[in-house]
C-alpha cells in the first residue's frame, strides 16, 4: 500500500515538507527549526496526537477533492504526482506516532491507537474506494505508454493503479462496502494482536536467587541484578521475557526445571488469559481469506503474492520445499548428534527438549570448536561495534557518521548521527536505540521518520531513518558487551538503514525500503556476510579492557563454527515460513489454532512438540506486521544475499567497483524497477541456491 494510503501495519511513514512556521500548539506543522529539519520530540506530547491526526485527515481530504474536482483531463502530473504528494501532514504525524508506538509506548499511546485506528482505516478506504479518483488514475494508466513517461514515472503509475485495484477500487456494490468493513476490522485486529503481545511479554518476570542462576556468565548475572534493581528489587535477581534476559538463561542456566518454566512462559504468551491472541489471530486469518475471495482469489497468499518476486503460492512452496529437502536430513543429523552428546552427560534416558537445545548446543560448540559467546563478548563492546558497523559503510561506500547532540531524540538512550558522503555532501540522519525497556516491543527493526524524494525544484530531500534493537545492557561492572548474534543483528538492521539512507529516486513511495517484501531483506542480510571475515573483524573487535585486537585463533574458530547447526537454523526459518503460508492459504476458517499450527510445522519437526505452546499467538511479523504470506522472504533474500556476497568474495570483500555497483543498482534505486532486473544488473544473472548451500556446508 502506498504511503498516501495510511497503513499502521508496516510502520513505515513518509515525512513531506510544508512551507509554514512551526507553532507551539501544533508541533507537526511547518518546517522544523532543528538540524536538518529533524523531529522536535521535546515539543510532542500524547495529547497532541489525536487532533493532529484529525487535522491531517481533513487536509488530505481537501487535497484529494482538489484532484477529483478539477476539470482538466487527467495527466501524470495533475493526478498521479498530485496524489503522491498528498497527505504530507498526516504522514508526518503518523511517522512519529507509529515509530514511537514500537520504541517508546505507554498505556495512553495504546489507548490513542485504539481510537485512531478506525479513523485511519476509514480514511484509507475513502481514498482507495473513491470512484472518481480511480477513474482518473485508470485514465492515466490506460494511456501510460503514450505519455512519454520516464521509467520511474511509469513505475509510479503502475504501482498506484495496482495499489488501488488491490485495495478494492475495482469492486462494485455490496463487495465494495464489505471490503470497507473487513479492512477496518482487520486494522483493529492487528492492533489488538500487537498490544496483547507487548502486554503479555511485559506481564512476566521472575525473581530468582543467585543459586538459580548457576551456569550463567557474570555478564548475565549482572544483567539479572540490574533488571531487579530497575523494578525496585535492589540486591535481588530477576529474569524476564526480553530477549537478552531470556536467551542468556536458556543458553547457560544449569537448572533444567527453570529453563523449562521459562520456555513455557515464553512460548505460551498470549495463549488464554487476559491477553489471549488465539481468537484474534484466527479472525485475522478469516478476514484476510474473505478479502482475498472478494478479489476472486482462492486464498490470501494468492492475493498477496501477485506483487512479489515469488509471484504465487506455488513459487513460495517451490523454494521452501527445495530447501526443506536439502536441509532436513542434515538438521536431523545435527539434532541426533546433540542428543547423543546430551545423553552422555545427562543420562542414557535423557530426551532433548526445546528448552535444552540452546543449552547443549552452546556446550557442544564450546567442546567442538573451543568457542562460546562469552569468549567473544569482551571483543564486542558496543561502542567499538558501532565504530565497526558504521565503518563498514565507510569502507564500502565512503560514508561518514558524526553524532550530533543538537538533534532531538525521543528517549535519553537514543542517539542521532549525521551521515555524509565521501565528498562531504549531506546524506541523511540515522537514529540508534539499543536497549530493552518497558514500552518497547521485542526484536529489532528499522523504520523512518522521513523518506527520500525530490522536491519540485529538483532539491534532493534526504531521509531520516532509525534502527531499534534490544541488546545486552551495560551493568555495574562492565559496559554493554554484545553477543556475536547481537552484532549480526546490528549489521542486519544497518543494512536496512543504508537502503533508506542511500536512496536516490524522485518519488517517496518508491524510495528506500519501499520495494517488494521478498526483496527488502537483501541489503540487510547481505551485510551479515561480513561479520565472520577477518578483514572486517580486525578493524573494530578489540578487547574492552586490554585493547587487544581479536586474535586470529578466535577468528578461525568463528569461521570454523560458521556452519555449526546451519541446517537446524534453516529448518527453523522454514517452519516459520510454512506456518505463515499455512495461515494464508486456508480456504475455510480454522477451528483449532494450536492443532492447525502443529500440522503446519510438522514437516520441519526436529524436536518434540510441547503441548500448550505455540508460535502463532506471538508471530507479530505475520499477524501485526507486514509479512503476511511473506515470511518466506527471509529465505528468498538469503538466496540472493549469499549469491551477491559470492560476487564480492571473488574480487575482495571491500572491492570498490563491486560496492559501487551494489550501491547504484540495489541501494539507490528503491522500488523504481522490478527487483530481479536490479539484481541482474548488479550480478549479471539470476541467483541460484548453490551459493547458500555452499555457505552453509550442505554442499562442498
Amino acid at each position: 500500500m502506498k504511503k498516501f494510503l495510511v497503513s499502521i501495519c508496516l510502520g513505515f511513514f513518509a515525512l513531506m515538507t510544508t512551507q509554514c512556521t512551526t507553532n507551539n500548539t501544533d508541533p507537526f506543522s511547518g518546517e522544523y527549526d532543528t538540524p536538518h529539519g529533524t523531529i522536535p520530540f521535546d515539543k510532542i506530547s500524547n495529547d497532541l496526537y489525536e487532533p493532529a491526526f484529525q487535522k491531517g485527515i481533513d487536509l488530505q481530504v481537501e487535497e484529494i477533492n482538489a484532484i477529483v474536482n478539477q476539470r482538466s483531463m487527467p495527466t501524470f502530473e495533475n493526478t498521479i504526482e498530485a496524489l503522491e504528494k498528498s497527505g504530507s501532514y498526516l504522514n508526518r504525524v503518523a511517522s512519529v506516532f507509529f515509530a514511537l508506538q514500537g520504541a517508546e509506548s505507554d498505556d495512553e499511546m495504546m489507548e490513542i491507537s485504539t481510537r485512531i485506528q478506525p479513523l485511519l482505516s476509514e480514511h484509507s478506504n475513502n481514498i482507495s474506494l473513491n470512484e472518481q479518483l480511480f477513474e482518473r488514475i485508470k485514465f492515466v494508466y490506460d494511456r501510460r505508454a503514450e505519455m512519454g513517461l520516464t521509467p520511474e514515472q511509469l513505475m509510479l503509475v503502475e504501482e498506484t493503479y495496482d495499489d488501488f485495484a488491490q485495495s478494492g477500487a475495482n469492486l462494485q456494490g455490496a463487495d465494495r462496502e464489505r471490503y470497507r468493513e473487513l479492512s477496518t476490522e482487520l486494522g483493529n485486529l492487528t492492533l489488538s494482536f500487537s498490544q496483547n503481545s507487548l502486554r503479555a511479554t511485559n506481564a512476566y518476570s521472575k525473581e530468582v536467587t543467585l543459586e538459580e542462576l548457576d551456569g550463567l556468565p557474570q555478564s548475565a548475572i549482572d544483567a539479572a541484578a540490574a533488571l531487579a534493581a530497575s523494578k525496585g528489587k535492589e540486591g535481588s535477581y530477576m529474569i524476564d521475557l526480553s530477549f537478552p534476559s531470556y536467551s542468556a538463561f536458556m543458553k547457560y542456566a544449569n537448572r533444567r526445571d527453570l529453563r523449562e518454566e521459562l520456555y513455557r512462559a515464553y512460548s505460551s504468551r498470549s495463549i488464554g488469559g487476559e491477553f489471549d491472541n488465539l481468537p484474534v489471530l484466527t479472525r485475522i486469518a478469516e478476514v484476510r481469506l474473505e478479502l482475498a475471495k472478494l478479489f476472486g482469489c482462492k486464498n490470501f497468499a494468492e492475493y498477496q503474492l501477485k506483487h512479489r518476486m515469488a509471484g504465487s503460492p506455488e513459487g513460495v512452496y517451490n523454494l521452501l520445499n527445495q530447501l526443506l529437502e536439502a536441509y532436513k536430513p542434515v538438521a536431523d543429523k545435527e539434532v541426533a548428534e546433540l542428543q547423543k552428546f546430551a545423553a552422555e552427560t545427562a543420562g542414557a534416558d535423557f530426551t532433548l527438549m526445546p528448552w535444552d537445545f540452546s543449552y547443549y548446543s552452546e556446550k557442544y560448540k564450546a567442546l567442538k570448536y573451543s568457542l562460546d559467546d562469552e569468549a567473544l563478548r569482551p571483543y564486542f563492546k558496543l561502542d567499538n561495534v558501532i565504530e565497526g558497523v558504521f565503518g563498514l559503510a565507510t569502507k564500502l561506500y565512503g560514508l561518514q557518521f558524526t553524532e550530533n547532540k543538537d538533534i532531538p531524540v525521543y528517549h535519553k538512550e537514543a542517539s542521532a548521527y549525521e551521515v555524509t558522503d565521501a565528498d562531504g555532501s549531506y546524506v541523511g540522519v540515522i537514529y540508534t536505540d539499543f536497549f530493552p525497556r518497558p514500552g518497547k516491543r521485542q526484536g529489532a527493526w528499522m523504520t523512518e521518520f522521513k523518506g527520500q524524494w525530490m522536491e519540485n525544484d529538483s532539491t534532493d530531500s534526504r531521509p531520516h531513518v532509525t534502527i531499534v534493537m534490544n541488546f545486552t545492557r551495560p551493568t555495574a561492572t562492565a559496559p554493554s558487551l554484545l553477543t556475536y548474534g547481537e552484532v549480526e543483528t546490528f549489521l542486519h538492521e544497518f543494512g536496512h538503514a543504508l537502503h533508506g539512507l542511500l536512496s536516490k529516486v524522485t518519488y517517496n513511495s518508491l524510495s528506500g525500503t519501499n520495494v517488494y517484501r521478498d526483496f527488502v531483506e537483501l541489503p540487510s542480510q547481505f551485510n551479515e556476510n561480513f561479520l565472520p571475515e577477518k578483514e572486517f573483524l580486525s578493524g573494530f573487535a578489540r578487547h574492552y579492557e586490554t585493547g587487544e585486537i581479536i586474535p586470529d585463533e578466535l577468528v578461525e574458530k568463528i569461521v570454523a563454527a560458521g556452519q555449526y547447526h546451519a541446517a537446524y537454523a534453516c529448518i527453523r526459518q522454514l517452519s516459520f515460513g510454512l506456518l505463515d503460508m499455512a495461515w494464508h492459504t486456508i480456504e475455510a476458517p480454522v477451528a483449532d489454532a494450536l492443532a492447525f499450527e502443529q500440522a503446519a510445522v510438522q514437516p520441519t519437526q526436529v524436536l518434540p512438540s510441547v503441548e500448550g505452546t505455540a508460535l502463532s499467538p506471538q508471530f507479530g511479523h505475520i499477524f501485526s506486521g507486514g509479512y503476511a504470506a511473506g515470511y518466506y522472504g527471509y529465505k528468498w533474500a538469503e538466496v540472493l544475499d549469499a549469491d551477491a556476497f559470492a560476487a564480492f568474495k571473488e574480487v575482495g570483500i571491500f572491492n570498490q567497483e563491486k560496492a559501487r555497483s551494489f550501491r547504484e543498482n540495489i541501494l539507490e534505486r528503491g522500488g523504481t524497477e522490478r527487483p530481479m532486473e536490479l539484481y541482474k544488473r548488479f550480478r549479471g544473472s539470476e541467483p541460484t541456491i548453490e551459493a547458500l548451500m555452499r555457505r552453509d556446508g550442505i554442499i562442498k
